[in-house]
C-alpha cells in the first residue's frame, strides 16, 4: 500500500525553491517469536509512555491552567526510568519511546489550534505501533534490521516499480492490527531545488459550474456526475448497524 505523497513549497511560499515529496511504502511483515516478542514489549511501553504521559498533562493542565512542554515530558521520562517500578522502559529501544513524546506535543499542538480533537488514552486492544528513526535501524541492501534485535525483520516488498536495494527510508514504522497482522511501513523524503516544468498553455478557457444534480458542469456542455460519496456510506453505515442490532 503506498500513501498518496505530500508536495511542500520552499521559503515564503515561492515554488521551486527547495521543495521535498513524502510517501511510505507498507508492507506485511513477519516477526520471528523473539522479534514479535521484542516489539509486544516496546508497543507496551509505548502505550504505557503515551498514556502516562497523557495523564500527567492534563492532570497538571486542570489543575494549575497550564500547558506541558515536550522538554518537561522527556524529563519525566528519563526520571521514570531510574525508578524501580518503571526500570523496564530502558530495555527497549528510546528512540519510539521519544517519538511518541513528540507525537503527543504535536498532537496537543493541533489541539490548542483547532486543527484536532483532545488526544486519547491508547487501548492493548487497538492498533500497535512503534515508530524508528535513523538511529535505531539499519537498512543495507534492503535487508532491515530494528534496535534490540539481533536478526532481520522479513517483510514482502509488492512495489516493483521501486528498487529495495536503493531504499533509504528516514523513519520506519512497524505495526500490530487488531487481528494480529504485522506491518513495517517505510517513510521516504525526496528533497529537490529545480525549477518545476511549466504547464504547456492551452489556448483554450471555459467556466465551471458547481452544483447538486452534477457535480460540475462546464461551459462546453460537459458533465461531471456527483459520486455522492455520503450517501452510499450512510447506506453502507445503516446495513451494518442494522447487523449489529440483530447479534
Amino acid at each position: 500500500m503506498r500513501r498518496p505523497a505530500v508536495l511542500r513549497r520552499g521559503r515564503h511560499g515561492v515554488p521551486g525553491r527547495l521543495w521535498f515529496v513524502r510517501t511510505a511504502y507498507r508492507c506485511r511483515a513477519y516477526p520471528t517469536p523473539e522479534q514479535a516478542a521484542v516489539l509486544n514489549r516496546t508497543f507496551g511501553c509505548v502505550r504505557l509512555v503515551w498514556n502516562k504521559t497523557l495523564s500527567e498533562r492534563n492532570h497538571r493542565y486542570r489543575t494549575e491552567g497550564v500547558r506541558t512542554s515536550y522538554r518537561q515530558t522527556d524529563a519525566s521520562l528519563t526520571g521514570w526510568k531510574r525508578t524501580g517500578e518503571l526500570a523496564f522502559l530502558s530495555e527497549v529501544s528510546c528512540v519510539p519511546l521519544q517519538q511518541t513524546l513528540r507525537h503527543q506535543h504535536t498532537a496537543f499542538g493541533n489541539f490548542f489550534a483547532g486543527r484536532a480533537r483532545l488526544p486519547r488514552f491508547k487501548s492493548r486492544t487497538g492498533r500497535q505501533s512503534a515508530h524508528y528513526t535513523r538511529s535505531a535501524f539499519r537498512m543495507r541492501e534492503g535487508v532491515l534490521t530494528l534496535a534490540k534485535t539481533s536478526t532481520p525483520l522479513r517483510f514482502v516488498w509488492s512495489f516493483g516499480e521501486v528498487d529495495l536495494a536503493s531504499l533509504e527510508p528516514t523513519m520506519v514504522v512497524v505495526s500490530r492490527e487488531p487481528d494480529g497482522r504485522w506491518y513495517v511501513t517505510f517513510a521516504i523524503d525526496i528533497t529537490g531545488t529545480t525549477e518545476p516544468a511549466p504547464a504547456e498553455p492551452t489556448g483554450h478557457a471555459i467556466g465551471v459550474d458547481l452544483g447538486l444534480t452534477d457535480l460540475v458542469v462546464t461551459s462546453d456542455g460537459e458533465r461531471i456526475a456527483n459520486p455522492r460519496h455520503l450517501a452510499r456510506k450512510a447506506a453502507n453505515l445503516a446495513r451494518y448497524q442494522r447487523r449489529m442490532a440483530r447479534c
